[in-house]
């Protein structure tokens, strides 16, 4: 696709116009998420993952006034390096001032759900969601991922969403914006670290080719956004009485530290894995790397159908 601030790799451009399936990836879990080098590591075994289903990995970032759909390895390390490089964090709130500022810029959910979309991308592979913030009566803290969502025609496969959210309301926006959240091999939606939970998905598929004859469907109907919630593996899963051990005393912590806003997030995250001793971060290595797997399988099966 031409757009004057779109920029295609090569082997992408030379896959979209073959029709070949395309995963998109996000650049947040590079350059904010994991530590370098994990995030270096995981974010090549993810593409690694992709194309072992002969599938094409498109890992979405801003820079130099460009929206760069894919990178190469040199750019890559620099990505993964925000202690070298001001990295900024992108939604939508912010992505056209990093471009027009020519910034180095990484994408969320919502803002590689909106690249992808530019892109003609449909498959997009994370590790989970943003959604509806505890206390979100009081602060209106909600995700632009939700929103994003209903504007575009691209599939999200992830582990569900962090149990630091506030998964009823999450769940129940999603619903109310038409948004299907789509189990795979699972009834329950599964909390990222933790592979299932007590709260229903909306329909559950037991094959990719059931999902991407699913997504073809609902295309065709001129809806948008699906959720394909894709639990971690059983042996890598936390245990959720655990895992909501650790989260009350990190959100005990941050009421006692006054820290609110954007900043609570980035905290109980780092706190989680101080408590579980890393394990939080094994597990979301782990993930990461499923679900890029399972995008690819899905992809190739909409491509096949």
């Amino acid at each position: 696709m031409t757009h004057p601030y779109l920029t295609f790799h090569p082997k992408i451009a030379k896959a979209l116009k073959a029709k070949k399936p395309v995963v998109a990836l996000e650049s947040t879990v590079i350059s904010h998420g994991l530590p370098y080098p994990d995030n270096l590591e995981v974010t090549r075994q993810m593409m690694t993952a992709i194309e072992a289903e002969d599938c094409v990995p498109a890992l979405i970032v801003l820079d130099e006034g460009q929206i760069k759909i894919g990178i190469d390895d040199v750019d890559l390390e620099r990505f993964a390096r925000p202690d070298q490089n001001e990295i900024y964090k992108v939604s939508r709130h912010n992505y056209s001032a990093i471009l027009a500022d020519k910034k180095m810029g990484a994408t969320t959910v919502a803002s590689t759900l909106f690249c992808a979309k530019l892109a003609g991308i449909k498959f997009f592979a994370t590790g989970g969601i943003g959604g509806v913030h505890r206390g979100a009566e009081h602060t209106f803290d909600i995700s632009a991922d939700l929103e994003e969502f209903v504007h575009s025609e691209v599939m999200v496969v992830c582990a569900g969403a962090k149990s630091i959210l506030d998964i009823p309301k999450t769940l129940e926006v999603l619903e109310t914006k038409g948004v299907p959240i789509i189990g795979y091999q699972t009834q329950n939606f599964p909390l990222f670290y933790t592979a299932s939970s007590e709260y229903p998905v909306s329909y559950q598929f037991d094959t990719v080719k059931k999902v991407a004859h699913f997504a073809k469907t609902h295309w065709a109907l001129g809806e948008k956004g699906i959720v394909l919630a894709n639990p971690i593996p059983m042996e890598a899963a936390l245990s959720e009485m655990d895992v909501e051990k650790w989260l009350d005393i990190a959100l005990k912590e941050a009421s006692e530290q006054s820290i609110s806003g954007k900043d609570v997030t980035p905290f109980l995250l780092k706190r989680l894995g101080e408590l579980s001793k890393g394990l939080t971060k094994e597990a979301n290595k782990i993930l990461l790397i499923h679900n890029a797997k399972i995008a690819a399988f899905v992809a190739k099966a909409y491509e096949a159908d």
